[in-house]
């Protein structure tokens, strides 16, 4: 793979790394790494670098003709999410054993949803495009979050205590969630 294929960002870290966004490869490297170093990393990871090049610009190609929302469908989402994203939380933190703080229900293009330090849940009304059970996945995933405030195996064994099929809905999301975030202005 040829230099001008990617780009090298220098940094004071401690390995090289790869990184892929938009269709582009960048190679991140420690300030100490020399051009061979750089060089004979990139061609052992030849394979993994082709892959995810191929996806990613795939998804770019996906994301082009994805339909887009209109601001009145993505309201409609949120009123909805406003009516059923609560009565399942409400539902979800005593199975948990947490309390919640606030509510927000918002346009995200990256995230599912989130909890703050203080109890606070988002959720994305996008999650209205999805099957009820990747609803309850990401509300358990968050409430769970009451609990460990990370993503340790501690943390995964209590969401799948609470919500078995985990797993699998997460999968759907994972396989299935880019393409409705897409639908994002």
């Amino acid at each position: 793979m040829t230099e001008e294929l990617y780009t090298v960002i220098r940094s004071r870290r401690k390995t090289l790394a790869l990184e892929i966004r938009n269709g582009k490869l960048t190679v991140r490297a420690p300030l100490w790494a020399t051009r061979a170093d750089i060089l004979r990393f990139v061609e052992e990871k030849r394979g993994w670098i082709e892959k995810h090049l191929r996806e990613s610009r795939e998804k770019a190609a996906e994301a082009a003709v994805t339909p887009k929302l209109t601001a009145g469908e993505l309201r409609l989402l949120a009123e909805k999410a406003l009516q059923f994203i609560p009565e399942r939380v409400r539902f979800w933190a005593p199975v948990v054993g947490v309390t919640y703080g606030r509510i927000t229900i918002r346009n995200q293009r990256t995230r599912w949803g989130s909890c703050s330090a203080k109890g606070n849940l988002n959720f994305n009304c996008l999650l209205m495009l999805t099957p009820p059970e990747v609803i309850d996945s990401v509300i358990v995933h968050e409430l769970c979050h009451r609990k460990e405030m990370n993503h340790s195996s501690r943390f995964y064994a209590e969401v799948c205590r609470v919500f078995p099929d985990y797993d699998r809905w997460n999968r759907w999301l994972k396989k299935n969630g880019r393409a409705i975030l897409n639908r994002m202005e």
